[in-house]
């Protein structure tokens, strides 16, 4: 058994969610960026309240890493530290790539064995912050950020059936118009943050509570 607190501040949309054992028991979201910080403890309080979960039954406390928004990224990795500080509990960070990429994975239809799955979070103008995944969520290039062009994937949509989705795949969808190409809505991580960060449990994957910083993929600049 176990209980965890998840915590997303990557993207537009900010969410916190108890899962047992992967499976999200309750979960809360916050849809105006700006807002990110002031709404994450008082929904992680309210939301135990609500439920009558104790934060000191947890047994972990996950953060999705990045990349994504910088500002976001750090607003829920130092909430989800502090709580593991104050908690003692261990330190689960998860992707928000793969996270994006594994609820592609249960959303598509008619997928094969050479199908790709391309989670695109929007980085500004034409460039996204993406990874490649295959249908069994094992990583074909590491996190990345892309200047979309015309030849983008061009090679990769001869091949077979690409996914996309995401806030960068919704500029992407107007420039590309291959065969291969394949768009979903998009997609909802609240549920597979929760799956992967109970996998990392499950094999002891901690995080180092000390070290751990933000995916940014891009240096970050603080000025």
């Amino acid at each position: 058994m176990s209980l965890i607190l998840n915590i997303d501040t990557s993207m537009q949309t900010a969410s916190v969610s108890f899962a047992e054992n992967g499976t999200v028991l309750a979960s809360a979201s916050n849809h105006s960026q700006k807002d990110h910080a002031g709404f994450l403890h008082t929904a992680i309080q309210s939301l135990a309240g609500e439920n009558s979960i104790s934060l000191k039954k947890l047994d972990a406390v996950a953060v999705t890493e990045g990349p994504g928004s910088y500002t976001g990224l750090r607003v829920g990795m130092a909430s989800a530290k502090g709580l593991c500080y104050a908690l003692d509990k261990p330190f689960i960070t998860v992707g928000t790539l793969p996270a994006m990429a594994l609820s592609m994975i249960h959303s598509a239809k008619e997928t094969n064995a050479a199908t790709v799955f391309c989670p695109m979070i929007d980085a500004r103008r034409m460039e996204v912050y993406t990874a490649l995944y295959n249908k069994q969520l094992e990583e074909l290039t590491a996190p990345c950020a892309l200047i979309l062009d015309a030849d983008s994937f061009s090679s990769l949509l001869e091949k077979g059936p690409v996914y996309f989705a995401g806030s960068g795949a919704l500029k992407w969808q107007k420039s590309i118009t291959h065969n291969h190409a394949v768009f979903l809505p998009d997609p909802e991580i609240i549920a597979t943050t929760a799956i992967l960060s109970f996998q990392k449990f499950q094999s002891g994957n901690f995080s180092n509570l000390g070290y751990s910083e933000p995916l940014y993929v891009k240096e970050f600049y603080s000025n």
